[in-house]
């Protein structure tokens, strides 16, 4: 077996070299074409123009502005209490999955492409971005209608999203891939954030521990009412066991998908991620860092097919 885990390092610290949110945030631009926005924008102590990150209220509108501004989506919300992501990190994913894809010649575009988003959530970002970025198609699933509809909304409410992105319910929450992946249906990838942390009292633990880092106030809420549905940020065993249970998964579905991939939000995941990568005899694995901030993650991905299978498989798909 070729089992590879090479590390593909950012070319500097920091947002990937396509990624459209390399500068800071320029709020005089996303002001003037999200003008609800400005209400929110105010001089923070440094003397630059920003936006209060511990308030849900401006971090949803800074969301729309950007989806609005660089994405060309008009139209995008979710219910409340659901996650709102950052969405530079979101496009970072995607890019380095063209990377991946592209590895040999050409990152391969156009609606040819289809990705699977594990986890579509009411946002339906990683699918925006794809789209606009790639042209690629998506199927996003999740095991919550309510996020569905939500995402199903925006996608009625942007032409651009029309016939390019479709919802699937997942009906049972064990299942990653069977009861989505139909018969004869192939991706050339898969895309995931899983929910990365055990339990609820984690879950809130690390966003009152986040709201004090945002906010200029010294006492967080203790109720703190945080973005994320209990399947959007936690799960039995945590990030470790919804990716190692994916890796089992994928092998039944070993031909259907050319790369299979997840967030891996904490290091000390990664060896019972690579553990059971190998029982599954997952033929090459790629480990790609990432920077945002502070903070770093990294996405594992990996494929059931040799090399050369790869090439027959581009060369049937991506004329």
């Amino acid at each position: 077996m070729h089992h590879n885990k090479k590390t593909h390092p950012t070319t500097k610290p920091g947002l990937h070299p396509r990624n459209r949110h390399r500068e800071r945030y320029n709020f005089k631009e996303l002001t003037k074409s999200s003008p609800e926005l400005s209400r929110f924008v105010h001089e923070n102590k440094y003397g630059d123009e920003s936006i209060d990150f511990s308030n849900p209220k401006a971090v949803l509108m800074l969301n729309k502005a950007l989806l609005k501004h660089y994405y060309g989506i008009k139209k995008w919300n979710i219910p409340e209490n659901y996650l709102c992501p950052p969405i530079p990190g979101r496009a970072d994913y995607i890019h380095y999955m063209a990377d991946l894809l592209g590895k040999d010649g050409e990152i391969p575009k156009g609606s040819s492409v289809r990705c699977l988003d594990i986890g579509v959530g009411a946002n339906c970002v990683y699918p925006i971005i794809g789209n606009k970025e790639y042209g690629w198609s998506f199927i996003g699933s999740d095991i919550d209608p309510i996020a569905l509809k939500a995402a199903g909304n925006t996608i009625g409410s942007n032409q651009s999203l029309k016939n390019m992105v479709e919802c699937r319910l997942q009906k049972n929450p064990n299942d990653i891939f069977y009861g989505i992946i139909k018969k004869n249906e192939q991706f050339d990838l898969s895309i995931c954030n899983p929910p990365f942390h055990s339990s609820k009292e984690e879950a809130q633990r690390v966003a009152i521990k986040k709201t004090r880092n945002l906010s200029t106030h010294k006492k967080p809420n203790k109720s703190l009412n945080f973005g994320g549905q209990s399947n959007e940020l936690w799960c039995k065993g945590g990030e470790e066991a919804f990716i190692k249970n994916t890796i089992r998964q994928s092998k039944k579905f070993a031909f259907s998908c050319l790369w299979f991939s997840t967030l891996v939000s904490k290091k000390h995941s990664l060896p019972g991620i690579y553990e059971a990568l190998k029982r599954s005899d997952a033929y090459q694995v790629e480990t790609i860092q990432m920077q945002h901030g502070n903070k770093n993650s990294r996405i594992v991905a990996w494929t059931f097919f040799s090399e050369e299978k790869q090439q027959e498989w581009k060369g049937k798909r991506w004329k």
